[in-house]
């Protein structure tokens, strides 16, 4: 049984649905067992077509990026969107998105360190750092010098597990990179499988810092002068879970154990073009999970997935391609609704 040291995830990760006013100082707020005061915020309008709007507390509340675009950090209107972090959620402008008066959406939350951040000094670049410990979660933005094999600090222990990583202000790749593997996937294409042509990943691991190679385009993690943020986890048990699974090509597919029962899932096939699909508690309420969101596209909310989220995993329940074609292999990140076992190594009661 997976033991937890986190027995409230809320605390840390949640996902919040609203529907734009359109107004100014709009408020949202969190409706998890914890107060959250998020550090990383990944928008999208879930009923039209319109781009992802990630923010985060280091980089500037003002600043977005899109997971769906290669484009650079965008400035624009400033105060029109993301507008304020709240002890429990945040607050909106009357920019269009996400505050356009006729939509809905969805926004997932990571609590970092509450928007305060330290000097690291680990690696050969100085980063600036806001770390989760507890949660296996840090914020790393970072300067890059040109040096090839150079590497910056992440504020947490040992070594990562899935870094997230892109060039703030070139038009670069967001790129993925994971445990047990020495390819990159791209966060904002879904046309292949891992990115060809790399023996060695940009992103190698030592304890308490990501090693940044020059695997083709050094400028997509350590550009000289250019500035970066990183996003990084690392795996902790009964809270977190990343890895893969091996496709059957049945609508019985695999059951992935997490030792926890899902609140969210991302999850994309590595061999071939598949999109990267996001799931949630909160926009599916029961099995199967079926409204998902493309990490990769513009599009609105679909609903072509099949998946049940159980006390301790997730099943596959359908045999497309992107999702469980046979043989193929699935990268997958896992948060938890709840764990399966307490940290007292009580049952918890999680329903299937």
């Amino acid at each position: 049984m997976a033991y937890t040291t986190i027995d409230d995830p809320s605390a840390h990760f949640q996902t919040v649905l609203y529907t734009g006013n359109g107004s100014d100082g709009y408020s949202i707020t969190n409706d998890g067992n914890s107060d959250l005061q998020p550090d990383w915020l990944w928008f999208k309008n879930r009923n039209d077509t319109q781009v992802h709007q990630l923010f985060d507390t280091n980089r500037g509340i003002a600043k977005a990026l899109r997971s769906n675009a290669t484009t650079v950090e965008n400035t624009d209107d400033p105060n029109d969107r993301l507008t304020a972090i709240n002890s429990d959620g945040f607050s909106l402008g009357d920019d269009g998105n996400p505050n356009n008066g006729s939509n809905t959406y969805v926004c997932w939350q990571w609590k970092a360190n509450g928007g305060t951040t330290s000097s690291n000094s680990d690696g050969d670049i100085t980063s600036t750092v806001q770390a989760n410990t507890t949660a296996g979660f840090s914020i790393v933005t970072y300067t890059g010098n040109g040096n090839d094999g150079d590497t910056v600090g992440h504020g947490l222990s040992g070594n990562w597990d899935v870094c997230i990583l892109k060039n703030r202000g070139q038009t670069d790749y967001w790129t993925v990179s994971q445990t047990g593997t020495n390819q990159v996937m791209l966060l904002h294409d879904g046309s292949g499988g891992y990115e060809a042509n790399h023996s060695t990943a940009y992103m190698t691991k030592a304890s308490g810092v990501i090693g940044l190679v020059n695997a083709g385009d050094l400028g997509m993690v350590n550009g000289s002068s250019e500035t970066y943020v990183a996003y990084v986890f690392k795996e902790i048990q009964g809270y977190s879970k990343f890895g893969s699974y091996t496709g059957n090509g049945s609508s019985d597919g695999p059951f992935v154990y997490t030792g926890f029962k899902p609140a969210f899932v991302i999850y994309r096939r590595n061999d071939a073009g598949g999109n990267w699909r996001l799931l949630d508690n909160k926009r599916n309420t029961s099995n199967p999970m079926s409204k998902e969101i493309y990490a990769d596209l513009e599009n609105a909310e679909a609903t072509d997935a099949q998946m049940d989220f159980l006390s301790n995993g997730f099943k596959l329940r359908n045999n497309a391609l992107g999702q469980n074609a046979n043989g193929s292999d699935f990268f997958y990140m896992a948060f938890a609704e709840h764990p399966f076992v307490s940290s007292k190594g009580v049952p918890t009661t999680a329903m299937i």
